[in-house]
């Protein structure tokens, strides 16, 4: 479960955006302002990072609040999984990440796969719709629902991005270190239990 900060300074932000959003009335335009620098504040103070940096990121979300949308694709070889190594922080994730405009959820996943590991795929089934907050992610300032699309491979090969500097496949018992923030161990052992098992129904929650 996450933290209980994390939990308090998201809908503290929440109330903070969609009370920005929609009141017209000064003094209440102030208490909100208010209201979301305590929230940076506790988040902060948390996370370690700077309060101006995490007040600018609250100050630009605008309009009313919803979690935002991870799209992962989870791709299938002979009972190996496929994996991306992030520049980032030099661990394993699936390939994924936000969804953009203009994408339905499946092209987002298929994008995704070939811009980061450049191989082709069709999506073909959801696996998985996850509250992150509940997946032992490490803490993460927005909140964010993770789609899993189930896609076979159709064409491509391996190739870095800028994103990544490594692809592979990798078997159950031999999956390199993972990039918590992106995908947990329970994750992966869960999606081999849909490879081995494609009657299961999709997860969520």
């Amino acid at each position: 479960m996450e933290p209980k900060w994390l939990e308090w300074t998201q809908k503290l932000q929440a109330i903070a955006q969609n009370g920005l959003t929609f009141t017209e009335n000064p003094y209440d335009i102030e208490r909100y302002k208010v209201l979301q620098a305590i929230a940076a504040e506790i988040m902060s103070t948390y996370s370690n990072v700077e309060h101006s940096y995490i007040l600018d990121l609250f100050a630009r979300e605008v309009g009313y609040a919803t979690p935002k949308v991870d799209v992962r694709g989870v791709v299938f070889r002979d009972n190996t999984i496929l994996l991306v190594k992030e520049r980032l922080d030099g661990c394993w994730t699936l390939p994924g990440g936000w969804a953009d405009i203009g994408d339905s959820p499946s092209e987002a996943a298929v994008r995704e796969i070939f811009e980061e590991s450049g191989y082709q795929t069709r999506a073909i089934k959801v696996l998985a719709v996850y509250d992150r907050n509940r997946q032992g992610h490490t803490p993460h300032q927005h909140y964010i629902y993770k789609l899993f699309f189930l896609c076979e491979l159709v064409g491509g090969s391996p190739s870095a991005s800028i994103e990544t500097e490594e692809v592979g496949f990798f078997p159950e018992d031999n999956i390199p270190e993972l990039s918590l923030g992106r995908v947990t161990p329970a994750q992966i052992t869960r999606l081999f239990q849909h490879y081995r098992d494609p009657d299961l129904p999709t997860d969520f929650d």
